[in-house]
């Protein structure tokens, strides 16, 4: 797209807002997971976080907060609004979730994450726990138009692939197919 969309947080919601489902069926090849997306600000931004080169799965990577589902995790949603608050200690309610996307997989690792949705004008200062090396404050409009395919033959044998970019850091994998669920919904 050419040009700026100038979207602000009413309209974002407006857009984004869809049913909160946060059971879903799936095929037990994979392990469930979710992640919460949240977008907030005067002039939008987006949180997202790298991982430490020392993760066991994902080690390095440009994603969303979020994480496996617990045994004490009574829905997808709770996993996610538990893990961004121990990742990066912002606290979301069920309330301010308003709405989901379509789940994606993780190719290598074996997960079935579930993206849920949250809007606010402001969040307080971030702090990250061990599972996260930085926090990223990225500006949304920005960020959705730097969307490429990914080049690499082979991966869309698998299924599409996609990238953006932000501060010379690729988002990649999953997370840019969340991303790219978003840019479709505002049709960029």
């Amino acid at each position: 797209m050419v040009g700026k969309i100038e979207m602000n947080l009413d309209d974002l919601k407006f857009e984004l807002s869809k049913p909160v489902k946060p059971k879903i069926d799936y095929d037990e090849k994979y392990r469930l997971a979710s992640v919460l997306v949240v977008i907030y600000g005067k002039e939008p931004k987006i949180v997202m976080t790298e991982k430490p080169q020392d993760m066991k799965f994902h080690a390095g990577e440009i994603s969303f907060p979020g994480g496996k589902i617990e045994d004490d995790d009574f829905d997808l949603l709770h996993t996610a609004l538990r893990e961004t608050h121990e990742e990066i200690g912002l606290e979301i309610s069920r309330e301010q979730v308003i709405g989901q996307l379509e789940p994606v997989v993780t190719l290598n690792s074996g997960f079935l994450i579930l993206p849920f949705i949250s809007i606010v004008d402001e969040i307080p200062p971030l702090s990250s726990n061990r599972e996260v090396e930085k926090i990223f404050h990225i500006p949304f409009e920005p960020f959705l138009q730097t969307m490429a395919k990914d080049p690499d033959p082979s991966h869309n044998i698998i299924q599409e692939m996609y990238t953006f970019e932000y501060q010379n850091q690729i988002v990649w994998g999953a997370s840019a197919r969340i991303l790219k669920q978003i840019r479709n919904i505002l049709k960029f």
